[in-house]
């Protein structure tokens, strides 16, 4: 029962009064009740720590205590961290240090440091790192956080931010309102009126809805609407397709099945949606789903996909839980290859499950307008335009013209907001329905279980070599999850992401993949960082060191001997890509050099002597980044083309305004995009405003995923302002009285090329939007926009080297060095490329030690549903990571960068995983656990 008590709070030095009920959290009532938006939910458990507060200076989670419980007690959200030199110091450094990406964690990371900072003025990186263990941050790897806090407590210049704003000459634009709390993510948005939706859920992977029981909530106050698949089929709304259509190897198109909005009849995993809750309040909402009762007739799953092929169908209309059977490769050749191979090396290789698990949970946020018959969707999306597209032409909301989508900030994606799901389409469609905003934010529990998953393959996969160990052939046979339904991207991720990167960067002649697409009753499976490519790299990467074992060979040295050569390049691989660019001997032997390799011995035998084993990994990859051309793509099964637009519009006082299609989930874009369009023009960075995220004020663009957002969006902000520059060419040369090929241009300024006179791009611009004295039919203005579609794909490529000590008596696997050497081409800005180089590590880490979604294999039930049960790597579990360089440029894009964003997810896995079979002189699938490599040791300790 719940009792409604007075409370009085004191935040932030101003006080507050109100009344709560007994149950309603600290943080509900900060966040709902004030409108305080700076402290976040992201778990509800007291796991993430993003609703970190300060309770009479010390820090707490505001999710895990009750408000009645703190009546008179002062709080300090980061709002309030401006007494004395705190916020100057702490958030400063902080930007300095590049400590934050999409920023969600930060305020929470902010406050705890600043209580540890009191007590600990001199701590060292492993305090800091303990400190940090109950703060997650999923972006950054937590590296630059410990740098920062490091220096914070020592009080060192961190470059003088420029007063209030933490934008210094290595910080970031967005910085500025992230450290401060001032963020608008999705879930901070509150409109009039506003209503409040929640979802109801299978709890069951399997069955069929014989009622859906709402007698329970005629007793409860506030519910507006509960809506079920009937009120959706009536109103003619679809689910969002597959949008790459793949042929099976029979001639005929997949077997598609797509997800609907909501199932009311049947469910086919658990977290599927049953039924919509309309409420005034999420309190309500949520109530009112505990109170549904949903009664099914249940059946058994099909959950392991090494016997999927054989259970019943997931879908009744099929005859088997095959979506599509796929080839890739010259079947006969490889075979050749392997009937005259010297040695052959097979084994079965587990791609574990995972979810990517951003803080910040999908929300939406619907509103209808009466008045304009407009809608306005606000949602937590990777590309707005595409949703706004998939909501008019497949869901059938309304035509596109009348739809506009704004997403503000997005505490992270990794892949996991580019899909359109039901809940959004629903709050959009409901807010026309019942006359009034409709808001959904998820829960944890529902992320875990709703959220598209990644990876969960299971491979054969084999490797030729010859008698001087040169590689011949690969071949794989992979067995792809699916989940229940076909998820957009879900066909492209094991077929073409997979297969087509298979010879990483080695001289392989011969490769042959089959792949066979599969559903389960679990959560669909799509894209999560790297999609595709950090499979291939752990099927290629373990091959090699396997194959180095039996053939007794340094793994260092069979690698060397296959890496595709520079003079080889541009290179043709067997799977019909051509890399236009790469030196991959040149960042090999830089971290064999930089990670001490050949000195590993030495290190082992002081490991030995401590009681420790210790073991050495090498990862070499080469992705396929910034997906094209369109017309490539579209060969290849893509529904939509892949290029990238911007507009750059000087406004009438000449500052800068670049707006583009692609949108940050953390990725800087507003600091990197800033600087391209800087370095064209001339133009100061502090005189440029990047716009984005919003269909109402930029151009049509395809959005942020394959580490495409500046080889692709950066080019297209690139040609868009050397149109701006031939322009102003134009009006400098009438203006100085010679023609526009005397003029020449260079930091900001026209010049004739005589140097009889020169004019700054800011003059020309007043001239521009003051046309005077102008050029005959050249229309005034300064703003142009272009359409970049790339030449080819981009090849960002490096090795990473892991070195690992283990603890016997434990199993506990510590990652001791890391080290990464990458050629991402032309790198604009350090400080980001390097961050998100290690929030990459981080998470491929993370799946080789910690991470995997598990599905109980008789009930289909899941079982890591929140962060208590999916160990996502904390502070204390990383170590620093060495990062460095070498460059080669992209020999076709006009900035001559590759992406960088998921090549550490891609590296990782295998370096972690080559290091423990190092170690070990066994093969452990992943996550390699501390019970698992127990185990392991154990049993090799019982057999010898």
């Amino acid at each position: 029962m719940t009792v409604e008590s007075p409370l009085k709070l004191v935040i932030n030095g101003k006080a507050h009064e109100l009344s709560v009920s007994n149950v309603d959290t600290l943080l509900t009532v900060l966040r709902d009740d004030l409108g305080i938006k700076s402290v976040r939910r992201g778990c509800d458990s007291a796991q993430c720590g993003s609703c970190t507060v300060l309770l009479d200076g010390k820090s707490v989670k505001s999710c895990s205590v009750l408000a009645i419980q703190v009546n008179g007690q002062p709080v300090t959200t980061v709002d309030g961290l401006t007494v004395g030199n705190c916020r100057r110091s702490l958030q400063g450094h902080f930007a300095a240090q590049h400590a934050l990406q999409c920023g969600f964690c930060t305020p929470g990371m902010l406050l705890n440091a600043s209580e540890y900072l009191d007590k600990t003025p001199d701590p060292n990186p492993a305090r800091i790192r303990q400190q940090l263990r109950g703060n997650l941050c999923r972006c950054t790897g937590y590296h630059n956080i410990v740098s920062a806090i490091g220096l914070a407590a020592k009080d060192v210049d961190s470059d003088k931010p420029d007063s209030e704003s933490f934008c210094t000459q290595s910080g970031r634009v967005e910085d500025s309102r992230l450290l401060c709390g001032e963020a608008t993510f999705t879930d901070d948005i509150e409109l009039p009126g506003q209503l409040y939706a929640s979802f109801v859920r299978s709890e069951v992977a399997c069955g069929k809805i014989n009622e859906i029981d709402l007698s329970a909530l005629q007793d409860l106050d506030g519910v507006s609407e509960v809506f079920t698949e009937q009120d959706v089929l009536s109103d003619g709304l679809m689910p969002p397709s597959c949008s790459w259509q793949i042929m099976d190897v029979s001639g005929e198109p997949m077997r598609a099945k797509s997800r609907p909005l909501l199932s009311s009849t049947k469910v086919k995993y658990v977290g599927q949606p049953i039924a919509m809750i309309v409420a005034t309040s999420r309190k309500v909402a949520q109530q009112a789903v505990r109170k549904i009762k949903i009664h099914y007739e249940e059946s058994r799953a099909v959950t392991n996909l090494d016997s999927a092929l054989k259970s019943r169908p997931v879908h009744q209309t099929l005859d088997s839980n095959t979506a599509f059977k796929w080839q890739l490769g010259d079947e006969e050749a490889v075979e050749q290859a392997f009937s005259c191979a010297e040695h052959v090396s097979a084994m079965q290789i587990v791609n574990n499950r995972l979810i990517a698990a951003p803080l910040e949970t999908r929300a939406a946020n619907g509103k209808y307008d009466e008045a304009t018959g407009r809608y306005t969707l606000y949602a937590t999306t990777q590309n707005p335009h595409i949703l706004r597209r998939v909501l008019a032409e497949e869901v059938g909301i309304a035509p596109e013209h009348e739809i506009d989508v704004v997403s503000k900030d997005v505490g992270g994606s990794f892949g996991s907001k580019i899909f359109v799901y039901g809940e959004e389409c629903l709050c959009l469609w409901a807010s026309r329905k019942l006359k009034a905003p409709v808001k959904w934010s998820a829960t944890r529990g529902e992320s875990f279980a709703a959220d598209i998953h990644g990876r969960d393959h299971l491979t054969e996969a084999a490797i030729a070599l010859d008698k001087d160990a040169c590689i011949t052939a690969i071949k794989v046979n992979t067995l792809a999850n699916l989940g229940a339904y076909l998820s957009p991207f879900g066909s492209l991720v094991p077929t073409y992401n997979y297969a087509m990167m298979l010879a990483g960067p080695y001289s392989i002649s011969n490769v042959f993949a089959d792949v066979t697409g599969v559903y389960t009753n679990t959560s669909p499976v799509d894209a999560y960082r790297g999609a595709g490519r950090p499979e291939a790299t752990f099927v290629i990467e373990t091959l090699i060191d396997n194959a180095a074992g039996e053939l007794g060979l340094d793994p260092c040295e069979l690698r060397a001997r296959n890496l595709v050569q520079p003079e080889q390049i541009p290179y043709q691989t067997p799977t019909g890509l051509v890399f236009d660019s790469g030196d991959f001997p040149a960042h090999f032997e830089k971290a064999i050099k930089r990670a001490a390799y050949f000195s590993f011995k030495e290190r082992q035998q002081e490991s030995l002597k401590q009681g420790k084993k210790r073991g050495i990994g090498i990862s070499n990859y080469v992705e396929a980044c910034a997906i094209g051309p369109s017309a490539i793509a579209g060969v290849l099964g893509a529904d939509y083309g892949l290029w990238e637009s911007a507009t750059v519009r000087f406004l009438p006082t000449a500052k800068l305004e670049v707006v583009t299609g692609s949108h940050s989930q953390g990725q800087g874009h507003e600091t990197t995009f800033a600087q391209v369009a800087g370095s064209v023009l001339g133009i100061p960075i502090e005189d440029i405003c990047v716009l984005h995220g919003d269909t109402r004020r930029t151009p049509v663009g395809m959005g942020t995923y394959g580490s495409r957002s500046l080889s692709v969006g950066g080019s297209a902000v690139v040609l868009a302002a050397k149109k701006l520059v031939k322009k102003g060419r134009v009006i400098a040369a009438h203006c100085l009285n010679c023609q526009s090929s005397a003029v020449e241009f260079a930091s900001g300024v026209f010049k004739r090329a005589d140097g009889e006179g020169q004019m700054t791009i800011q003059e020309i611009v007043r001239i521009a939007y003051a046309p005077h004295n102008y050029p005959e039919d050249l229309e005034p203005g300064m703003e142009a926009t272009a359409f970049y579609d790339p030449k080819n794909f981009t090849y960002p490529s490096g090795t990473h080297i892991c070195e690992v000590e283990i603890d016997p008596d434990t199993g506990l696997v510590a990652v001791v060095n890391y080290t990464a050497v990458d050629d991402f081409g032309a790198v604009v800005n350090e400080a980001i490329v390097e961050g998100q180089l290690h929030g990459g590590i981080a998470q491929g880490i993370g799946q080789a030690l910690w991470e995997h979604v598990k599905y109980d294999s008789e009930s289909g039930d899941l079982i890591t549903d929140s962060f208590n049960k999916y160990a996502v790597p904390r502070a204390e579990m990383l170590p620093s990571f060495d990062i460095s360089f070498t460059e080669t440029l992209c020999e076709h894009n006009p900035l001559g960068v590759k992406g960088c964003g998921e090549s550490g997810a891609i590296a990782a896995p295998p370096a972690v995983m080559n290091a423990i079979y190092s170690a070990l002189g066994e093969r452990l699938s992943m996550p390699a656990t501390p019970e698992k490599v127990w185990r392991c040791i154990k049993k090799s300790a019982g057999s010898a």
